[in-house]
């Protein structure tokens, strides 16, 4: 599914710019090489940024 339909940007690729170590949605926009457009997708990136860490601390514990 896309989260950025401005820069073509996958959830599957904001995954995997957190595992790198992403922690804002700029760091994804980053990591793709890209900025934000329109910005629709910043809130729903920053829910999976969200999401992601709540899963690492729960498997932390």
């Amino acid at each position: 599914m896309y989260v950025c339909n401005c820069n073509g940007i996958r959830e599957r690729e904001v995954h995997a710019a957190i595992a790198a170590g992403a922690r804002r949605p700029a760091d994804i926009f980053k990591s793709k090489a890209c900025s934000p457009k329109c910005a629709k997708c910043v809130c729903d990136m920053r829910g999976i940024i969200t999401q992601a860490r709540e899963t690492l601390r729960y498997a932390a514990e």
